[in-house]
C-alpha cells in the first residue's frame, strides 16, 4: 500500500496544542507573589487613593501596619503585592531603611490615630524629606509646621501631639546606627591562677553569653543576659569530671544587633510603596580556651612514724598525700602531676605539747623530703632519713608545701601564694629514742665465813676416843716439846752460873 504523505503542518499541529498546556501547567504551578488588598488602619483623613488632605496614617496589609515610603503618591488601596523583607526598597539606603524599619516597628504597631500619624509623616520625612514637608503646599522647613499646615484643616485639636511626636520620630530614626551581624568572643587565662580570667564579647549590642566549664565570678552563673559589648567580666573555671585532667571553658553568644537595614516591603499598582517591619540583625559569636587550663587544687598531708619508740637509728615517716579540695590534677599526658613536700626534724628532751611555731629550745638535727610518683598520685609514701638519729631525746618531723619549692610544671596547680606547714608536736610525728642501759658491775668476792667451835661428843668412839682425841694429843705434844726447851735453857743457865 503507497505511503500517503501527511503535511508537516498536521504532524505540527498536536506538537504545538501539546506545548502550550504544559506551558499553563507551569504557568499555574508558578507562583507571583501574593496580592492583597490593603485595609484602612489607624490615622485621620480619607481613605481613597486622592483627597482634598489625604489619608495620614497605617494601611493594615494581613494585620500589619505599614506605611507609605513615597510622598506625593495615592494611596494603595488596591491590591497590594508582598515582597518579603527587603533591604532595598523603593531604592532607599540601608541608613534610611533601617530608621524606618525602627519606627515601624516601635511605634507604628499602634491603634492610637495620633501616634501612627506622626509614624507616617516620619517615615515620609526619613525616605524624603522636602517631599514630605511641601507634599501639601507647605513651603517652610519645619516638620511640625508642615503638619500644622495641613491638620488645621483636618483635624486641628490633634495638629501639635501629631507634629510635636513627628519630630521626635524623625529624629531617632535619623540617629539609628545601621547594626552589623559581626561579632566575636574573646577569652583570658589568667596566668597566676588558670581558674581564673575573663570574657569579652565585641559587638554593636549587648548580648547574652553562655559559659560551659565555668561561671561569672560575681553571680556564679554560667550565664549573663545583659553582656555590654567591650566589658571583661570576670569568670571562674569549673572542672567538668573529677579525674584532674585539663579542660577547656567555651563561651557562645547571641543577640540582637538592632533593627536591620530592611524592611517588609508591600507595592501596589499606581499606588504607594508601603513599608512593615524588617526584623532585627541577629549575631552570634563563639569561643574557646587557647590551650587547656590545668586544674588547681589544694593539696593536704597526714604523717604517722613507723615506730614511735626505737633505741636508735634513721627517722622512719609515712606520709599520705591527698587533695582536700580539687581533684588530684593530671598532666596533658595522663600522668597524675608530681607534688614535692619537705620536712625539718627537732630533737627536744621530752614530749612537747603541739604548737604552730617550733619551740626555741628545739634542736634542728636533720631533713626530710618527699616527690610523689607519677604513676600513682595520692596515696602514702614512706620516708627514710639517710642520716641517724644522733642520740636520746624526742624528735619530731614538720611538714610542709610550698608552691615556691614545686616544679614549674606543677605550681600551675596551686593557688598562688600557697603554703601549708604542719604543726609542731603532732602525736602521730614523735619518735622517742631511750637511753641504753648502764653497763653491769663485777659483783665483788664474800670473804670466808669462820667456823663456830664444835662442842666435843661426850659419847666416846668405839675405838675409846671422841674426835678430839687426836687434836688434844697435837696440842699436849706441842706443851711437851716446849716444856722440854724451857728446862734445857734453864739448865744451861745453871751451868753458866756455876763457872763463874
Amino acid at each position: 500500500m503507497p505511503t500517503v504523505p501527511v503535511p508537516l503542518l498536521r504532524l505540527r499541529a498536536p506538537a504545538a496544542l501539546v506545548l502550550c498546556l504544559v506551558l499553563v501547567l507551569l504557568g499555574s504551578l508558578w507562583t507571583a507573589p501574593p496580592a492583597r488588598a490593603a485595609d484602612q488602619g489607624s490615622g485621620f483623613g480619607t481613605w481613597a487613593p486622592l483627597s482634598a488632605h489625604g489619608w495620614h496614617g497605617s494601611m493594615l496589609v494581613g494585620g500589619v501596619h505599614t506605611y507609605c515610603i513615597i510622598p506625593g503618591l495615592p494611596l494603595p488601596t488596591g491590591g497590594s503585592v508582598d515582597h518579603g523583607r527587603s533591604g532595598s526598597a523603593a531604592g532607599l539606603s540601608p541608613h534610611q531603611l533601617a530608621g524606618i524599619n525602627l519606627l515601624v516597628t516601635k511605634y507604628g504597631q499602634t491603634a492610637d490615630p495620633v501616634q501612627s500619624a506622626a509614624v507616617g509623616w516620619a517615615v515620609k520625612s526619613i525616605a524624603n524629606r522636602e517631599a514630605t514637608l511641601h507634599a501639601w503646599g507647605y513651603r517652610g522647613d519645619s516638620l511640625a509646621e508642615a503638619v500644622h499646615w495641613t491638620f488645621s484643616k483636618l483635624a486641628p485639636e490633634h495638629s501639635a501631639g501629631v507634629g510635636s511626636l513627628a519630630e521626635a520620630y524623625y529624629a531617632e530614626g535619623m540617629a539609628v546606627t545601621v547594626p552589623s551581624s559581626s561579632a566575636s568572643l574573646t577569652l583570658t587565662t589568667d596566668t597566676a591562677d588558670p581558674r581564673r580570667g575573663t570574657v569579652q564579647l565585641d559587638a554593636s549590642a549587648a548580648g547574652t553569653i553562655t559559659l560551659t566549664h565555668a561561671v561569672f565570678a560575681d553571680t556564679g552563673s554560667p550565664e549573663r543576659a545583659d553582656a555590654a559589648p567591650g566589658t571583661a567580666y570576670a569568670i571562674v573555671a569549673t572542672p567538668p569530671t573529677d579525674d584532674g585532667a585539663p579542660f577547656s571553658v567555651h563561651a557562645r553568644a547571641h543577640g540582637s544587633a538592632g533593627f536591620a537595614p530592611a524592611v517588609r516591603h508591600f507595592t501596589t499598582p499606581g499606588g504607594q510603596d508601603t513599608a512593615g517591619p524588617g526584623g532585627h540583625i541577629e549575631f552570634t559569636a563563639e569561643a574557646t580556651d587557647a590551650a587547656p587550663r590545668p586544674v588547681v587544687f589544694t593539696p593536704g598531708l597526714t604523717t604517722r612514724v613507723a615506730e614511735p619508740e626505737i633505741e636508735g637509728g634513721p627517722f622512719v615517716d609515712d606520709v599520705t598525700l591527698s587533695p582536700i579540695e580539687g581533684a588530684w590534677p593530671r598532666a596533658a599526658d595522663g600522668t597524675f602531676v608530681v607534688l614535692r613536700a619537705t620536712a625539718q626534724v627537732y630533737r627536744t628532751e621530752a614530749v612537747l605539747p603541739e604548737t604552730e611555731a617550733v619551740p626555741a629550745d628545739a634542736e634542728h638535727v636533720g631533713d626530710l623530703a618527699l616527690e610523689s610518683d607519677p604513676a600513682t598520685g595520692p596515696g602514702v609514701y614512706r620516708v627514710t632519713s639517710e642520716w641517724e638519729l644522733p642520740g636520746p631525746g624526742v624528735y619530731t618531723a614538720v611538714w610542709r608545701i610550698d608552691s615556691a619549692e614545686q616544679d614549674p610544671a606543677t605550681a600551675p596547680h596551686l593557688r598562688p601564694g600557697f603554703s601549708w606547714t604542719e604543726n609542731f608536736g603532732v602525736a602521730t610525728q614523735m619518735v622517742t629514742v631511750t637511753a641504753p642501759p648502764p653497763p653491769e658491775q663485777p659483783t665483788p668476792e664474800k670473804p670466808p665465813v669462820a667456823q663456830p667451835p664444835v662442842e666435843p661428843s661426850r659419847t666416846l668412839a668405839a675405838t675409846g676416843s671422841d674426835g678430839l682425841t687426836p687434836r688434844i694429843a697435837g696440842a699436849g705434844g706441842a706443851a711437851l716439846l716446849l716444856g722440854i726447851a724451857l728446862l734445857a735453857h734453864l739448865r744451861q743457865r745453871r751451868r753458866a752460873t756455876a763457872s763463874l
